[in-house]
């Protein structure tokens, strides 16, 4: 595999591709609806992939800056930052007359259309691309469809992670390829639509970080059977460290995402969900643990740590590989595309 050139392209390029991309990377205090975005980062590039300009931008989200420790923005950090109405002007002419690009774009996008309509603003964008549908289109050899493997892939080197600025400039370099690989190959780009929210009203009540209760009447359901984890246990969570395949995840309470996508995503990542709490339990994940639950009062006689529904989803980004686990062979990477100064 050699680096990607125009020249490279061995079909015309398809006349029904966008004009223009705007590779987008928020981070935010967690998940649900009322948390906010606290850095924005955008990579502005044209109908071939390459890079024209990026920007960032921190954002004060006039609330607790939620799971610190993951994208290391503290409450110091963002209380002299701007307020997001005051940088959504320069937000919307980065993503004006562009398709939105993210990794995992239904998140980032979810997001930046709250903000817009808390601001009661239109966001100008009209369609989105999630590189993770991209990568399964092209059929790409990735171990998983975490960013970091889609990086590794095409030989970008991650420099910051959770950093908004370096993990957008990372998925523009590797959008860069994928696009025209989807161009050689005659793939339909996976376009999403965007529905722009209108209207905004915040919650009464102050959430926790990065949660929002969602209790029902008759809420009990039973489990869904589930294969069986390929990797070894390999014991449990340490705080301030990665999660690792393997794992053992118990879930207790109520949750801002759906519990079984809140699974599925676990399980994709590598993860054992189990459905009690038990000494061989890595970490349980729940948003009230001063609840009198059984598997809350489990996981505090046995040890077994606790995380909050918001840090776990941050965590669930950069699970790492089990002991031993080896990555299938490819070609020999190319390396980095160059990307252009900031304005």
């Amino acid at each position: 595999m050699t680096m990607l050139d125009d020249r490279q392209t061995a079909a015309p390029w398809p006349t029904a591709y966008p004009q223009g991309y705007a590779v987008v990377d928020v981070e935010t205090t967690g998940l649900a609806r009322d948390d906010r975005i606290i850095s924005a980062a955008v990579y502005r590039l044209d109908a071939l992939g390459n890079v024209e300009d990026h920007w960032y931008t921190l954002v004060n989200p006039e609330r607790d800056p939620g799971p610190v420790w993951i994208h290391g923005l503290t409450s110091d950090v963002l209380e002299g930052a701007p307020l997001f109405p005051e940088v959504a002007e320069e937000l919307s002419a980065r993503l004006a007359d562009r398709v939105l690009v993210a990794h995992n774009a239904a998140f980032d996008w979810s997001m930046i259309a709250r903000e817009y309509a808390r601001a009661s603003v239109v966001a100008p964008v009209e369609q989105r691309l999630c590189t993770i549908a991209l990568a399964k289109e092209l059929r790409l050899p990735l171990p998983n469809h975490k960013l970091a493997s889609l990086a590794a892939h095409f030989g970008v080197v991650q420099q910051q992670a959770h950093h908004a600025l370096d993990d957008a400039r990372v998925l523009a370099e590797a959008f860069r390829p994928s696009l025209h690989a989807a161009a050689r190959g005659g793939v339909r780009l996976p376009l999403l639509e965007c529905r722009p929210l209108t209207e905004w009203s915040d919650s009464p009540v102050t959430p926790r970080v990065g949660y929002r209760a969602v209790r029902q009447p008759n809420s009990w359901r039973p489990s869904r059977k589930r294969p069986a984890c390929p990797y070894p246990n390999p014991g449990r969570y340490e705080k301030e460290k990665p999660l690792q395949q393997g794992m053992r995840v118990a879930f207790s309470g109520d949750t801002s995402i759906d519990r079984e996508l809140l699974e599925d995503r676990a399980i994709e990542a590598g993860l054992h969900v189990a459905t009690s709490v038990s000494r061989l339990t890595s970490l349980l994940v729940t948003n009230d643990p001063d609840a009198a639950t059984s598997k809350t009062q489990k996981a505090k006689s046995f040890g077994t740590p606790i995380l909050e529904e918001s840090a776990f989803t941050h965590l669930l980004r950069d699970v790492a590989p089990a002991d031993g686990a080896v990555l299938p062979q490819q070609a020999s990477p190319p390396p980095p595309e160059a990307t252009a100064s900031s304005e």
